[in-house]
């Protein structure tokens, strides 16, 4: 296998059914247990992913096709944009998910559309965005919550 083909499917977890789900599980599951409070760091972290994820991307685009489900680089990267600067606690991670893969797998407000930008930023994109709307929700859980 390929490097781009092993980041890009995350060691393989992309050519398992539902692999962006599992994914996901496991980034947040990760982020909860590894990840320091530590903005910058989160911030750093999650940029490299970006990244890394655009590049593999365009590479894996060429021998799997354009945003193939065997790519789940992005849906790493999205559960990151979507807890980060929120508080490490379970429920917080826990609603984090769900509202990610809601937000990936329906894809309301315009998320859709971003697929449609080209190369391995479009692959991003919509991960990105979904990530975005799934942080704000929660943000906004929190303070009320709070």
């Amino acid at each position: 296998m390929k490097p781009a083909h092993y980041i890009a499917s995350i060691s393989g977890i992309g050519y398992i059914r539902g692999g962006g789900t599992i994914a996901a599980a496991i980034t947040a599951i990760g982020w909860y247990l590894l990840m320091p409070e530590h903005a910058g760091i989160q911030l750093l972290l999650t940029i490299f992913v970006c990244l890394i994820g655009v590049w593999v991307s365009d590479e894996t685009a060429l021998s799997w096709g354009k945003d193939s489900n065997r790519v789940v680089i992005d849906e790493v990267f999205g559960m990151m944009i979507t807890l980060l600067l929120l508080p490490l606690s379970v429920p917080v991670v826990i609603g984090g998910f769900v509202l990610f893969r809601f937000f990936d797998i329906v894809k309301p407000l315009g998320i859709r559309r971003a697929e449609q930008i080209p190369g391995g930023w479009g692959v991003m994109a919509d991960d990105l965005l979904a990530g975005v709307c799934a942080n704000l929700v929660m943000q906004l859980i929190v303070f009320l919550l709070a």
